[in-house]
């Protein structure tokens, strides 16, 4: 072999190389760029408490679906129907896309005083159909939170007496539950719409 030769036969080894990694990259699925991914879901902790009819549930509503899960209430004045919109305009989107499976959207109250069932079933309906609302007593959901770490507390808008103008502080995280009951990733804030288009997939397709 020439020298001439020689180089060609490299030239054309090293675009050969390149070409099977290349191949090799595009095969490889993207990785989740803004939820934080377990890696090992959690299982949710036991809890008894009701859904937006009014019927008792348990741990097992998050079984059999994926759920994205976010921890607010109906007197919210901003954060808490901002982020449940972006969640309807992501789940939306996917659908669109053909996304399959869609993910349930569920809020929890964190205000179990107020949020009745029925307030929580008008309340959750604003964000389409399909979506899972849950109250209960204090105790219950307080189960709910500490097992997924879920901070929470009231505090009175005015003053020392709560009285009914209070707002509640809480953590503003969504949360994926997996089909399993395990909680598997987690969505900080900011919300924002093309951030859970992008990372659902992955994270459903990956668990």
């Amino acid at each position: 072999m020439n020298p001439k030769q020689f180089i060609i036969a490299i030239v054309l080894g090293l675009a050969l190389a390149a070409g099977t990694l290349f191949a090799l990259r595009m095969q490889v699925p993207s990785e989740p760029r803004f939820a934080l991914v377990l890696p090992a879901p959690d299982p949710v902790a036991e809890f008894s408490l009701l859904n937006q009819h009014g019927m008792p549930i348990d741990q097992t509503v998050f079984e059999g679906q994926w759920d994205l899960v976010f921890f607010g209430f109906t007197h919210c004045p901003d954060v808490c129907p901002t982020t449940l919109q972006v969640l309807a305009a992501a789940r939306a989107t996917l659908q669109e896309n053909g996304q399959v499976p869609l993910p349930r959207i569920v809020l929890v109250s964190v205000d179990p005083e107020r949020d009745t069932p029925e307030l929580m079933r008008q309340y959750v309906n604003y964000f389409g159909e399909g979506n899972l609302g849950i109250t209960g007593t204090l105790d219950e959901i307080t189960k709910l939170t500490s097992g997924l770490g879920i901070y929470f507390e009231k505090h009175a808008q005015n003053g020392d007496d709560y009285g009914d103008d209070y707002a509640v502080d809480h953590t503003a995280a969504v949360l994926v539950i997996n089909p399993a009951g395990g909680f598997a990733a987690l969505f900080s804030g900011p919300h924002v719409i093309d951030n859970y288009v992008h990372d659902l997939p992955l994270v459903m397709g990956g668990n």
